[in-house]
């Protein structure tokens, strides 16, 4: 039986802001990365489609064996109950996907859908507004309060013998930026459209929000940085008046039964590596857990009617090896670090501004439960926090205490080898954005005086910041 359940700074004050965990020079400038292993000592020099793929460089052969058990329970598809494949069936009866490789592709970036193609790597949220103590209490427990009829999440596909909620339907405009020089840019801008809903009207207060999958890589080393280190960033009331205003999400812990920091997600909605993946099989795959006993089913879709594949359907060594692999994937290696246009691309990167939020660097602590993990220096170039990135890239959607402008600071480690990975992969929360610089052009809110400031660069400096980011 299923559960049911502006940027606006200065550069002389910007370059004073950073502090510990960002290592300094003595003029007080942000210091340039020296070492090409972004990871850590677990970096790895892979740079095909295969380079998110690796376990950490510095795991044991033990633990080598462990990632690969992981590995086969993420990459190979879950299968609808009952079936002679016992580990793996329950699938549905309410999907987006069979498999996490569906949506994590090569453990990297999703991408929005082709023409015709199902939104298989991309989906949308949904929730509506809180407006009673209950509901206030379920987005402090859950991060929103469900959608009646449809839950958090909008499944768009189901195992046969159901009726997924609605197509989820993604048309683009086109807006052209023309920078001072001449260069132009065409910005693909997508709206969201649900049709078809199969269990009732959507109500008029309706709030979604597009998601593609995120890379993997790294996690389990940002799982492990010290909380202490990124909330010295944290200012969310821009006590110094510098424009930038980075604020913790705060969200459940449902295995300590505690509201802690959130690390991961979008909106860092998520506050461990487990948390996260057994969320995502409940709410991607229909999948239950111990740890998330309920999927997105609501009442009235009928959930119930279909055979389910054990209680929990996911068991608790399934779980134990796919956290292991999520949180053990290796970041790759920097390139070209000494090219002379990479060098001057990440000077520019400082001095824009960029490094006040994608913070270079991060340390992990000496005294961590894995020593693949413990007391590393990182280049992530993060700081995990949420920033408001202005009107345009705003979904109006809350999630915890994070408001519908707030977006957090996603790590840029491997992002030069995103399309090498996937070929479609897109950047920013919906894949909006087909190139790094189109990425830069829909920065605004706090980041609005950095992307000026990158428009004003002469051709070849942005060639430069390009490569170097291109570089990571």
């Amino acid at each position: 039986m299923r559960h049911m359940p502006t940027l606006n700074r200065t550069l002389p004050v910007l370059l004073a802001g950073l502090t510990l965990g960002t290592q300094v020079l003595a003029s007080g400038e942000p210091s340039l990365q020296t070492d090409p292993r972004s990871g850590g000592e677990g970096s790895v020099k892979q740079f095909d489609h295969n380079a998110y793929s690796l376990p950490l460089g510095n795991m044991s052969m033990t633990k080598r064996l462990d990632f690969s058990v992981g590995n086969s329970f993420f990459r190979n598809p879950w299968v609808v109950a009952p079936a002679s494949t016992d580990a793996r069936d329950g699938l549905g009866p309410l999907i987006n996907t069979n498999s996490c490789q569906g949506c994590h592709i090569k453990d990297g970036r999703g991408h929005p859908p082709a023409d015709s193609e199902p939104p298989v790597s991309l989906f949308l949220r949904l929730s509506v507004p809180a407006t009673t103590a209950d509901d206030h209490e379920l987005v402090r427990r859950t991060g929103a309060v469900p959608v009646p009829h449809y839950g958090r999440q909008l499944q768009t596909a189901a195992i046969p013998g159901a009726t997924p909620e609605a197509d989820m339907v993604r048309s683009l405009s086109s807006r052209e930026i023309t920078f001072d020089d001449g260069h132009q840019v065409t910005l693909a801008v997508p709206t969201y459209h649900i049709e078809d809903p199969a269990y009732g009207d959507l109500p008029e207060t309706l709030l979604t929000s597009p998601r593609v999958a995120p890379p993997m890589i790294g996690l389990g080393l940002l799982e492990v940085v010290d909380e202490d280190q990124l909330l010295q960033w944290a200012d969310p009331d821009d006590s110094d008046a510098d424009g930038i205003s980075g604020r913790a999400n705060r969200v459940w812990d449902v295995r300590q039964q505690e509201t802690v920091l959130g690390r991961f997600g979008w909106k860092a909605g998520e506050p461990s590596v487990e948390q996260q993946s057994l969320h995502a099989f409940a709410g991607d795959m229909g999948l239950t857990s111990r740890l998330a006993a309920a999927t997105d089913c609501m009442p009235g879709q009928g959930c119930e009617d279909f055979p389910d594949g054990g209680d929990p359907e996911v068991s608790d060594e399934v779980a134990d090896f796919v956290t292991f692999y999520a949180s053990s994937l290796a970041v790759p290696q920097r390139r070209n670090m000494q090219d002379p246009a990479v060098q001057a691309g990440a000077r520019q990167f400082n001095e824009l501004g960029c490094a006040a939020c994608h913070r270079p660097s991060l340390t992990t602590p000496e005294d961590t439960a894995r020593p693949e993990l413990a007391g590393q220096t990182l280049w992530a170039y993060t700081d995990m926090l949420l920033h408001d990135m202005g009107p345009e890239l705003a979904d109006g959607r809350p999630e915890y205490q994070a408001d519908g402008n707030e977006w957090r600071t996603p790590p840029l480690w491997g992002i030069g080898l995103a399309q090498q990975v996937n070929p479609q992969a897109g950047f920013l929360h919906d894949g909006r954005a087909r190139t790094l610089e189109e990425a830069i052009l829909w920065h605004g809110g706090e980041a609005l005086t950095a992307r000026d400031h990158y428009r004003a660069l002469a051709q070849q400096e942005r060639a430069h910041l390009l490569e170097f980011l291109n570089s990571l």
